[in-house]
Protein backbone atom coordinates (compact mmCIF):
# COMPACT_ATOMS: atom_id res chain seq x y z
CA UNK A 1 0.00 0.00 0.00
CA UNK A 2 1.03 3.51 -0.93
CA UNK A 3 1.89 6.27 1.61
CA UNK A 4 0.31 9.21 1.59
CA UNK A 5 1.69 12.03 -0.07
CA UNK A 6 1.48 15.90 -0.41
CA UNK A 7 -0.24 16.72 -3.56
CA UNK A 8 2.35 17.53 -5.85
CA UNK A 9 2.38 21.26 -7.27
CA UNK A 10 0.27 22.26 -10.27
CA UNK A 11 1.33 20.19 -13.39
CA UNK A 12 1.32 21.06 -17.12
CA UNK A 13 -1.87 20.03 -17.97
CA UNK A 14 -3.58 21.64 -15.03
CA UNK A 15 -1.46 24.67 -15.56
CA UNK A 16 -2.94 24.58 -19.42
CA UNK A 17 -6.66 24.36 -18.08
CA UNK A 18 -5.85 27.08 -15.52
CA UNK A 19 -4.59 29.44 -18.69
CA UNK A 20 -7.87 28.63 -20.44
CA UNK A 21 -9.95 30.12 -17.19
CA UNK A 22 -8.39 33.43 -17.70
CA UNK A 23 -4.94 32.65 -15.88
CA UNK A 24 -2.52 33.91 -18.36
CA UNK A 25 -3.71 37.23 -17.60
CA UNK A 26 -2.85 36.25 -13.65
CA UNK A 27 0.82 36.00 -15.54
CA UNK A 28 1.18 38.89 -17.11
CA UNK A 29 3.60 40.24 -14.77
CA UNK A 30 5.18 37.15 -13.57
CA UNK A 31 8.94 36.43 -14.04
CA UNK A 32 11.10 34.00 -12.94
CA UNK A 33 13.47 35.28 -10.00
CA UNK A 34 16.97 36.52 -10.49
CA UNK A 35 19.08 33.72 -9.71
CA UNK A 36 22.80 34.56 -8.39
CA UNK A 37 24.20 32.69 -11.27
CA UNK A 38 26.06 34.77 -14.05
CA UNK A 39 27.68 33.89 -17.21
CA UNK A 40 31.31 33.36 -17.57
CA UNK A 41 33.30 35.78 -20.03
CA UNK A 42 34.49 32.57 -21.88
CA UNK A 43 31.01 31.06 -23.56
CA UNK A 44 32.96 27.72 -24.19
CA UNK A 45 33.39 28.15 -19.88
CA UNK A 46 30.18 27.02 -17.72
CA UNK A 47 29.22 29.33 -14.63
CA UNK A 48 30.96 28.49 -11.67
CA UNK A 49 29.16 30.75 -9.37
CA UNK A 50 27.13 27.63 -8.30
CA UNK A 51 30.04 25.30 -7.14
CA UNK A 52 29.80 21.78 -8.12
CA UNK A 53 30.37 19.57 -5.19
CA UNK A 54 33.36 18.36 -4.13
CA UNK A 55 32.83 14.78 -3.30
CA UNK A 56 30.80 12.25 -5.01
CA UNK A 57 27.85 12.12 -1.90
CA UNK A 58 25.90 14.65 -1.96
CA UNK A 59 23.74 15.97 1.37
CA UNK A 60 20.90 13.29 0.83
CA UNK A 61 21.58 9.99 0.70
CA UNK A 62 19.35 9.92 -2.78
CA UNK A 63 21.86 12.17 -4.37
CA UNK A 64 24.91 9.65 -4.56
CA UNK A 65 27.02 9.70 -7.65
CA UNK A 66 29.61 7.04 -8.17
CA UNK A 67 32.70 7.06 -9.84
CA UNK A 68 33.24 8.09 -13.83
CA UNK A 69 35.06 5.00 -14.07
CA UNK A 70 32.96 2.08 -14.40
CA UNK A 71 33.16 -0.60 -12.24
CA UNK A 72 32.63 -2.89 -14.98
CA UNK A 73 32.69 -3.52 -18.63
CA UNK A 74 30.83 -0.28 -19.44
CA UNK A 75 27.32 -0.91 -21.64
CA UNK A 76 27.07 2.66 -22.61
CA UNK A 77 28.92 5.49 -23.11
CA UNK A 78 27.93 9.33 -22.63
CA UNK A 79 29.98 12.18 -23.79
CA UNK A 80 29.68 15.72 -21.98
CA UNK A 81 30.42 19.04 -23.39
CA UNK A 82 30.86 22.87 -22.07
CA UNK A 83 29.08 25.87 -22.98
CA UNK A 84 28.73 29.12 -21.08
CA UNK A 85 26.15 30.97 -24.16
CA UNK A 86 24.73 29.87 -27.20
CA UNK A 87 27.15 30.83 -29.59
CA UNK A 88 26.80 28.63 -33.15
CA UNK A 89 30.30 27.94 -33.42
CA UNK A 90 30.69 26.86 -30.03
CA UNK A 91 27.70 24.50 -29.77
CA UNK A 92 29.13 23.06 -33.23
CA UNK A 93 32.36 22.23 -31.91
CA UNK A 94 30.99 20.88 -28.96
CA UNK A 95 28.23 18.38 -30.20
CA UNK A 96 31.26 17.16 -33.64
CA UNK A 97 33.49 16.31 -30.60
CA UNK A 98 30.95 14.93 -28.55
CA UNK A 99 29.76 12.54 -31.15
CA UNK A 100 33.40 11.89 -32.23
CA UNK A 101 34.08 10.46 -28.86
CA UNK A 102 30.82 8.19 -28.88
CA UNK A 103 32.05 4.43 -30.93
CA UNK A 104 29.14 4.19 -33.58
CA UNK A 105 27.70 7.41 -33.68
CA UNK A 106 29.60 8.76 -37.13
CA UNK A 107 28.32 5.38 -38.38
CA UNK A 108 24.42 6.08 -37.66
CA UNK A 109 24.00 7.91 -40.97
CA UNK A 110 24.55 6.39 -44.03
CA UNK A 111 24.57 8.79 -46.91
CA UNK A 112 20.97 9.74 -47.93
CA UNK A 113 19.55 9.05 -44.49
CA UNK A 114 16.70 10.56 -43.19
CA UNK A 115 16.96 12.47 -39.97
CA UNK A 116 14.64 13.34 -37.49
CA UNK A 117 15.51 15.75 -34.89
CA UNK A 118 12.87 16.18 -31.83
CA UNK A 119 13.49 19.10 -29.52
CA UNK A 120 11.31 19.35 -26.68
CA UNK A 121 9.39 22.44 -27.49
CA UNK A 122 7.09 22.27 -24.36
CA UNK A 123 4.81 25.17 -23.75
CA UNK A 124 4.65 28.07 -25.85
CA UNK A 125 5.18 31.76 -27.42
CA UNK A 126 2.64 33.41 -24.95
CA UNK A 127 6.12 33.03 -22.32
CA UNK A 128 8.13 35.57 -24.31
CA UNK A 129 8.31 38.59 -23.75
CA UNK A 130 11.05 41.24 -22.86
CA UNK A 131 11.08 41.08 -19.92
CA UNK A 132 11.55 37.53 -19.00
CA UNK A 133 14.44 35.52 -20.35
CA UNK A 134 13.42 33.19 -23.80
CA UNK A 135 12.03 30.14 -23.33
CA UNK A 136 14.86 28.39 -25.07
CA UNK A 137 16.95 29.96 -22.66
CA UNK A 138 14.41 28.48 -20.05
CA UNK A 139 12.52 24.98 -20.40
CA UNK A 140 12.64 24.28 -24.71
CA UNK A 141 15.16 23.29 -26.20
CA UNK A 142 17.45 25.70 -27.76
CA UNK A 143 17.66 25.94 -31.55
CA UNK A 144 21.17 26.56 -31.41
CA UNK A 145 21.85 22.87 -30.37
CA UNK A 146 18.98 21.60 -32.67
CA UNK A 147 20.84 23.59 -35.67
CA UNK A 148 24.74 22.05 -34.51
CA UNK A 149 22.93 18.51 -34.82
CA UNK A 150 21.71 19.29 -38.11
CA UNK A 151 24.57 21.06 -39.31
CA UNK A 152 26.49 17.67 -38.26
CA UNK A 153 23.71 15.16 -39.87
CA UNK A 154 24.46 17.35 -43.21
CA UNK A 155 28.08 16.80 -42.96
CA UNK A 156 27.72 13.36 -42.34
CA UNK A 157 25.93 13.38 -45.75
CA UNK A 158 22.22 13.26 -44.39
CA UNK A 159 19.80 12.83 -47.26
CA UNK A 160 16.40 14.34 -45.40
CA UNK A 161 16.40 16.46 -41.78
CA UNK A 162 13.35 16.55 -40.21
CA UNK A 163 12.76 18.67 -37.16
CA UNK A 164 9.85 17.14 -35.47
CA UNK A 165 7.61 18.22 -32.35
CA UNK A 166 4.06 17.69 -31.21
CA UNK A 167 2.90 21.33 -30.31
CA UNK A 168 -0.23 23.38 -29.65
CA UNK A 169 0.93 26.41 -31.08
CA UNK A 170 2.85 26.91 -34.41
CA UNK A 171 3.93 30.42 -33.84
CA UNK A 172 6.56 28.75 -31.62
CA UNK A 173 8.41 27.61 -34.98
CA UNK A 174 8.92 31.66 -35.80
CA UNK A 175 9.51 32.81 -32.26
CA UNK A 176 11.89 30.37 -30.92
CA UNK A 177 14.05 30.77 -33.74
CA UNK A 178 13.25 27.35 -35.41
CA UNK A 179 11.89 28.15 -39.15
CA UNK A 180 15.34 30.56 -39.47
CA UNK A 181 17.71 27.83 -38.01
CA UNK A 182 16.06 24.87 -40.24
CA UNK A 183 16.90 26.90 -43.70
CA UNK A 184 20.56 26.54 -43.90
CA UNK A 185 19.66 22.96 -43.95
CA UNK A 186 17.02 22.44 -46.10
CA UNK A 187 15.20 21.10 -42.99
CA UNK A 188 11.26 20.12 -42.65
CA UNK A 189 9.36 21.68 -39.52
CA UNK A 190 6.53 19.00 -38.89
CA UNK A 191 4.25 19.40 -36.12
CA UNK A 192 3.71 15.42 -34.57
CA UNK A 193 0.09 17.12 -33.98
CA UNK A 194 -0.68 16.70 -37.23
CA UNK A 195 -0.91 13.23 -39.61
CA UNK A 196 0.46 15.56 -42.62
CA UNK A 197 2.34 14.81 -44.73
CA UNK A 198 -0.26 11.89 -44.65
CA UNK A 199 -4.02 11.72 -44.26
CA UNK A 200 -4.11 9.84 -41.20
CA UNK A 201 -1.73 9.00 -38.63
CA UNK A 202 0.36 5.43 -38.47
CA UNK A 203 -0.09 2.78 -36.43
CA UNK A 204 3.33 2.16 -33.54
CA UNK A 205 3.40 -1.40 -31.92
CA UNK A 206 4.77 -1.71 -28.56
CA UNK A 207 5.16 -5.21 -28.47
CA UNK A 208 4.76 -7.86 -26.21
CA UNK A 209 6.33 -5.17 -22.92
CA UNK A 210 2.68 -2.76 -23.37
CA UNK A 211 1.25 -2.46 -20.31
CA UNK A 212 -0.38 0.93 -20.60
CA UNK A 213 -0.41 0.70 -24.61
CA UNK A 214 0.18 -1.85 -27.03
CA UNK A 215 0.13 0.39 -30.25
CA UNK A 216 0.10 4.81 -30.36
CA UNK A 217 -1.02 6.46 -33.57
CA UNK A 218 1.10 8.93 -34.64
CA UNK A 219 3.10 10.49 -37.28
CA UNK A 220 4.04 8.23 -40.25
CA UNK A 221 7.16 10.01 -40.64
CA UNK A 222 8.50 9.28 -37.46
CA UNK A 223 8.69 5.38 -39.10
CA UNK A 224 10.39 6.70 -42.46
CA UNK A 225 13.28 8.48 -40.53
CA UNK A 226 16.29 6.46 -40.43
CA UNK A 227 18.16 7.73 -37.26
CA UNK A 228 16.12 9.63 -34.56
CA UNK A 229 17.55 11.83 -32.43
CA UNK A 230 16.05 13.36 -28.84
CA UNK A 231 17.21 16.60 -27.76
CA UNK A 232 15.95 17.11 -24.22
CA UNK A 233 16.61 20.18 -21.80
CA UNK A 234 17.89 19.08 -18.43
CA UNK A 235 15.02 19.56 -16.24
CA UNK A 236 13.38 18.35 -13.31
CA UNK A 237 9.41 17.68 -13.42
CA UNK A 238 7.03 18.33 -10.68
CA UNK A 239 6.01 14.36 -10.86
CA UNK A 240 7.95 12.49 -13.04
CA UNK A 241 11.13 13.99 -11.03
CA UNK A 242 13.46 14.57 -14.16
CA UNK A 243 12.20 15.33 -17.65
CA UNK A 244 15.14 14.46 -20.55
CA UNK A 245 15.34 12.16 -23.42
CA UNK A 246 13.33 9.31 -22.52
CA UNK A 247 10.13 11.56 -21.31
CA UNK A 248 10.65 14.09 -24.54
CA UNK A 249 8.99 11.17 -26.35
CA UNK A 250 6.03 12.31 -24.87
CA UNK A 251 5.51 15.29 -27.49
CA UNK A 252 5.35 12.51 -30.37
CA UNK A 253 1.34 12.09 -29.62
CA UNK A 254 -0.58 14.11 -30.94
CA UNK A 255 -2.49 15.91 -28.34
CA UNK A 256 -6.15 15.63 -29.88
CA UNK A 257 -5.92 11.83 -29.57
CA UNK A 258 -4.36 11.53 -26.31
CA UNK A 259 -6.26 13.68 -24.60
CA UNK A 260 -9.76 12.57 -22.10
CA UNK A 261 -12.19 15.20 -22.65
CA UNK A 262 -12.84 17.51 -25.53
CA UNK A 263 -11.96 20.53 -23.95
CA UNK A 264 -8.19 19.80 -22.79
CA UNK A 265 -5.41 21.26 -24.30
CA UNK A 266 -3.02 18.46 -22.64
CA UNK A 267 -2.37 14.89 -23.29
CA UNK A 268 -4.10 14.02 -20.00
CA UNK A 269 -5.20 10.07 -21.47
CA UNK A 270 -1.61 9.81 -20.86
CA UNK A 271 -1.58 10.38 -17.41
CA UNK A 272 -2.57 8.63 -14.00
CA UNK A 273 -5.01 10.13 -12.10
CA UNK A 274 -5.11 14.11 -10.82
CA UNK A 275 -3.09 14.42 -7.81
CA UNK A 276 -2.51 11.00 -7.45
CA UNK A 277 0.82 9.02 -7.39
CA UNK A 278 1.32 8.36 -11.04
CA UNK A 279 2.56 4.89 -12.42
CA UNK A 280 0.59 4.74 -15.50
CA UNK A 281 2.91 8.04 -17.03
CA UNK A 282 5.96 6.04 -16.61
CA UNK A 283 4.82 3.16 -18.32
CA UNK A 284 3.79 5.02 -21.02
CA UNK A 285 6.87 6.88 -21.38
CA UNK A 286 8.74 3.46 -21.51
CA UNK A 287 6.10 2.54 -24.01
CA UNK A 288 6.48 5.42 -26.25
CA UNK A 289 10.48 4.35 -26.30
CA UNK A 290 9.72 0.76 -27.19
CA UNK A 291 7.46 2.22 -30.42
CA UNK A 292 9.95 4.66 -31.65
CA UNK A 293 13.50 4.16 -30.32
CA UNK A 294 15.29 6.50 -29.79
CA UNK A 295 18.88 6.20 -31.67
CA UNK A 296 21.03 9.06 -29.96
CA UNK A 297 20.11 11.40 -27.19
CA UNK A 298 21.51 14.62 -26.54
CA UNK A 299 20.46 17.26 -23.66
CA UNK A 300 20.65 20.46 -23.78
CA UNK A 301 21.73 21.98 -20.53
CA UNK A 302 23.31 24.91 -21.25
CA UNK A 303 20.72 27.85 -20.32
CA UNK A 304 17.29 26.04 -18.46
CA UNK A 305 15.68 26.13 -15.36
CA UNK A 306 15.11 24.34 -11.93
CA UNK A 307 12.19 24.37 -9.37
CA UNK A 308 10.21 23.03 -12.39
CA UNK A 309 9.67 21.89 -16.32
CA UNK A 310 8.18 25.26 -16.77
CA UNK A 311 6.21 28.39 -15.82
CA UNK A 312 3.15 26.38 -14.50
CA UNK A 313 5.42 25.07 -12.03
CA UNK A 314 5.54 28.62 -9.71
CA UNK A 315 8.94 28.25 -8.32
CA UNK A 316 10.94 27.95 -11.34
CA UNK A 317 13.71 29.78 -12.04
CA UNK A 318 16.81 29.96 -14.51
CA UNK A 319 19.69 28.49 -13.95
CA UNK A 320 22.79 28.30 -15.94
CA UNK A 321 25.19 24.92 -15.58
CA UNK A 322 26.68 25.40 -19.33
CA UNK A 323 26.54 21.38 -19.97
CA UNK A 324 25.57 19.47 -23.06
CA UNK A 325 25.01 15.52 -22.59
CA UNK A 326 25.15 12.83 -25.82
CA UNK A 327 24.89 8.59 -25.96
CA UNK A 328 23.73 6.27 -28.32
CA UNK A 329 21.82 4.74 -25.24
CA UNK A 330 19.13 7.41 -24.01
CA UNK A 331 18.92 5.64 -20.37
CA UNK A 332 22.85 5.98 -19.88
CA UNK A 333 21.84 9.86 -21.17
CA UNK A 334 19.08 10.41 -18.67
CA UNK A 335 20.86 8.52 -16.16
CA UNK A 336 23.97 10.76 -16.09
CA UNK A 337 21.38 13.91 -16.74
CA UNK A 338 19.97 13.16 -13.31
CA UNK A 339 23.47 12.51 -11.67
CA UNK A 340 24.46 15.65 -12.80
CA UNK A 341 21.58 17.37 -11.40
CA UNK A 342 22.58 15.63 -8.33
CA UNK A 343 20.10 12.81 -8.32
CA UNK A 344 20.22 9.10 -7.68
CA UNK A 345 19.43 7.81 -11.08
CA UNK A 346 18.48 4.59 -9.32
CA UNK A 347 16.67 6.21 -6.46
CA UNK A 348 13.75 4.33 -4.78
CA UNK A 349 10.10 5.30 -6.06
CA UNK A 350 8.62 7.45 -3.32
CA UNK A 351 11.86 8.78 -2.81
CA UNK A 352 13.59 11.93 -4.78
CA UNK A 353 13.37 12.82 -7.66
CA UNK A 354 10.84 10.65 -7.92
CA UNK A 355 8.29 11.18 -4.63
CA UNK A 356 5.23 11.48 -6.51
CA UNK A 357 5.95 8.27 -9.40
CA UNK A 358 7.83 5.17 -9.77
CA UNK A 359 10.90 5.57 -11.28
CA UNK A 360 10.92 5.48 -15.11
CA UNK A 361 14.45 5.09 -15.67
CA UNK A 362 14.63 1.83 -14.04
CA UNK A 363 11.54 0.80 -15.87
CA UNK A 364 13.26 1.26 -18.60
CA UNK A 365 16.12 -0.94 -17.62
CA UNK A 366 14.05 -3.56 -17.16
CA UNK A 367 12.48 -3.08 -20.62
CA UNK A 368 15.53 -3.21 -22.21
CA UNK A 369 16.30 0.02 -23.55
CA UNK A 370 19.41 0.78 -21.97
CA UNK A 371 21.21 1.01 -18.08
CA UNK A 372 20.50 3.56 -15.82
CA UNK A 373 23.65 2.13 -13.48
CA UNK A 374 26.34 4.70 -13.49
CA UNK A 375 28.79 1.79 -12.09
CA UNK A 376 27.70 0.61 -16.17
CA UNK A 377 28.57 3.84 -18.08
CA UNK A 378 32.07 5.32 -19.42
CA UNK A 379 31.81 9.15 -19.11
CA UNK A 380 33.82 11.44 -21.69
CA UNK A 381 34.65 14.74 -21.81
CA UNK A 382 34.61 15.56 -18.27
CA UNK A 383 33.78 13.75 -15.07
CA UNK A 384 30.37 14.21 -12.74
CA UNK A 385 31.88 15.36 -10.25
CA UNK A 386 33.52 18.53 -11.87
CA UNK A 387 30.15 18.69 -13.93
CA UNK A 388 27.83 18.16 -11.23
CA UNK A 389 25.51 20.71 -10.83
CA UNK A 390 22.55 20.64 -8.35
CA UNK A 391 18.93 21.23 -9.25
CA UNK A 392 16.03 22.63 -7.02
CA UNK A 393 12.86 20.15 -6.91
CA UNK A 394 9.44 21.80 -6.89
CA UNK A 395 8.44 20.91 -4.07
CA UNK A 396 11.71 22.32 -2.33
Amino acid sequence: MRKHRKKPPMDRRQFLQFLGTGGLAVLAGCRPKETEDRMSSDPSTPSTTKQPATSTTIASPTRTLRPQTPTTKPRATVALGFAGAYEDDVIHSQIRRMLHQLDGAEELLSPGARVGLKPNLTGGPWWDTPERPPATEMFATHPAVVGALARWAKDMGAGKIYVMDGIADEAAWDSWGYSEMAKPYGATLVNLCRAAPYSDFARFPVGDKGRVYHQFYLNGLLQEVDVFISIAKLKVHSVMGVTLALKNLIGLTPIDSYKKNAEDTARTSLHGNDGAYDTRLPQVIVELNLARPVDLAVIDGVLTCEGGAGPWDAGMSQVRPGILAAGLDPVAVDAVGSALMGFNPRAESQSDPFRYTDNYLSLALVAGLGTNRLEEIAVTGGTLEDMQYPFRLPWV
